[in-house]
């Protein structure tokens, strides 16, 4: 290949002639076409946000709150920096401050005070989500609430519904659950509810148990394409939900699969889904941008406790700008198609969007 240093001498510009702001370009180097300067709009920050084709707005933003019992609980999540479980007072002051920097939501993780192997904790009417979920209802917030809706961080073998003798999860008897669980939580004041637990017909039954229990306004935010990842380490920390054995890939996603993705998303729109949401969010764009070209209604995406903890990490070293790639993260979630989406970083974006908007 020719370079600039094998072209003949009157075609190379001398010393002067580089320092010389009007001197000609070397014939030989092909000049872009005029159409095709695409940097002419690249050159100011004013410039730049003038033609951005996705923005990311606080209002998107939905902020896990991890909520046990007690009151002035406040305790650090050693996998998870910047994130603490909470009792319920707690989780208020969290959800006032995160409704004054305008983020759009909380969805609920509850850790009860005792665990069984059905999960009852998850729908009793004193329940720790549904006694928070009543405080926040009764503070008026301007925020959508969403209880998770999940017998996980219930059962004292962490699994996602009851067992079987052969220690498999009890698909139909879990379903069951999960709807008593949801109806419980929408008359505690939940806004909406999002079953995660991944078995089959969950949102059928769901919607059944809302509509007999009056509650035929809750919206339904199916986790309909949640794959056995990797990404939950420290999720599992978090909420106390390590299965005591095995693991979950009975019944959550193999990761490798984009075409039963598709196939889980229209199950649950045909069962009376409402919204769809994509776990995890960044190793999953592609089912994420696919899932927008097919549904038509809103969905979201799931940035995971993994997802957050490696960049929180890496930035505390000071091996990557940490504010830079979280909110590089978060727009290419948006930009594949998420209407909203679910990170631990919420509070510290919607703070960064307001600086950067002055």
């Amino acid at each position: 290949m020719t370079s600039l240093l094998d072209l003949p001498a009157e075609g190379v510009p001398s010393a002067a002639k580089e320092a010389d702001p009007t001197a000609s370009v070397p014939s030989a180097v092909p000049l872009p076409p005029p159409g095709h300067r695409l940097r002419r709009t690249r050159r100011t920050p004013a410039l730049r946000a003038l033609v951005r084709e996705t923005r990311l707005d606080p209002a998107m933003l939905v902020a896990p709150l991890f909520v046990v019992p007690g009151r002035g609980v406040r305790q650090a999540i050693g996998s998870l920096p910047g994130v603490a479980r909470v009792s319920p007072d707690e989780a208020l002051a969290d959800a006032r401050a995160l409704a004054d920097l305008g983020v759009g939501g909380v969805i609920l993780f509850g850790l009860p005070a005792a665990k069984d192997g059905v999960g009852s904790g998850a729908w009793i009417a004193d329940g720790i989500v549904q006694a928070t979920l009543r405080r926040l209802r009764d503070a008026g917030l301007d925020l959508v609430v969403i209880a998770d809706t999940c017998l996980c961080e219930y059962t004292d073998h962490g699994h996602c519904g009851p067992l079987l003798p052969d220690g498999r999860v009890d698909n139909d008897a879990a379903i069951e659950i999960l709807a008593r669980t949801a109806a419980s939580q929408a008359e505690a004041g939940a806004d909406v509810v999002a079953p995660s637990a991944m078995m089959d017909g969950q949102v059928a039954a769901i919607r059944a148990g809302l509509d007999a229990a009056g509650h035929h306004e809750t919206p339904i935010l199916a986790y309909a394409a949640k794959t056995a990842s990797a990404f939950y380490g420290p999720f599992r920390e978090a909420a106390d939900s390590a299965p005591a054995f095995g693991d979950r890939r009975g019944y959550q996603m193999d990761p490798a699969n984009a075409r039963e993705a598709m196939r889980e998303m229209a199950n649950d729109l045909a069962e009376g889904a409402d919204m769809l949401l994509v776990k995890p969010a960044l190793p999953s764009l592609d089912l994420l941008a696919r899932a927008r070209d097919r549904f038509d209604v809103p969905i979201g995406a799931y940035q995971v406790s993994g997802e957050h903890a490696v960049i929180a990490a890496a930035a505390e070293r000071g091996w990557v700008d940490g504010r830079r790639m979280q909110l590089e993260a978060l727009t290419s979630i948006a930009r594949a198609g998420a209407s909203f989406v679910i990170t631990y970083a919420a509070a510290d974006v919607a703070r960064w969007l307001r600086e950067e908007s002055r």
